[in-house]
């Protein structure tokens, strides 16, 4: 009997990635289940829609440990508990230090076209004020696995938008997001069929869309 791969999603913030993943879940995209959030911030419309889809939603903010090793291994022991396959950074604004085990099955998504606009600060509306001010033609997305420096796991997918002279911050943010929600859910599917090998930096696809004709 086929069991759906278990997620752990971990974010700070509004919780519209966690929308989007329950949404391809229900509508049968994803061969997936959603089996624990954990939020770093109270108050959070992340934790009321994990709440609200009935799946184990937990509160661990770091100031209430004596440090970051203390911290990670909480958030570790919840993922642990909740036997996650592959955990999910949706807007996740903490530290989480990946152990051994975890590293290879975690996954987030960046605002940007990395390798550039990545990095400690560069999160939200601050990487695309980056991007305009420095008159970028072209942004959009990287999913990417991660390991334990800020935005430097190997990259799984990209998705491109334009950037236009007259754009706002929330202008870009909105043409970001909609790719968004198109790549994160395909890398997903991905790992959850195997088709994803990591090799060094690089990720392979043992995907025929992926391979030139």
């Amino acid at each position: 009997m086929f069991k759906p791969c278990r997620l752990g999603i971990l974010l700070s913030g509004g919780g519209r990635t966690l929308e989007n993943i329950l949404e391809r879940i229900s509508t049968g995209h994803l061969k997936a289940e959603v089996a624990v959030v954990i939020a770093s911030r109270p108050g959070i419309r992340g934790i009321d829609i994990g709440k609200a889809a009935g799946v184990p939603t937990h509160l661990v903010r770091p100031k209430e440990f004596a440090g970051e090793e203390a911290f990670s291994d909480a958030v570790s022991r919840l993922l642990d508990e909740a036997r996650v396959d592959l955990v999910c950074l949706a807007g996740y604004l903490s530290l989480w230090i990946i152990p051994p085990r975890y590293l290879g099955r975690v996954m987030n998504i960046h605002p940007a076209l990395l390798p550039a606009f990545g990095g400690k600060g560069m999160y939200g509306h601050h990487v695309h004020k980056a991007v305009i001010e420095r008159g970028c033609k072209v942004s959009g997305c990287t999913v990417h696995f991660v390991n334990n420096a800020y935005d430097e796991g190997p990259i799984i997918l990209q998705r491109a938008v334009p950037v236009y002279a007259e754009d706002t911050t929330d202008d870009l943010a909105a043409r970001v997001f909609e790719q968004e929600c198109i790549a994160y859910p395909e890398a997903i599917r991905l790992f959850i069929e195997g088709r994803l090998k990591v090799e060094g930096r690089q990720v392979s696809i043992d995907d025929p869309k992926y391979r030139r004709a």
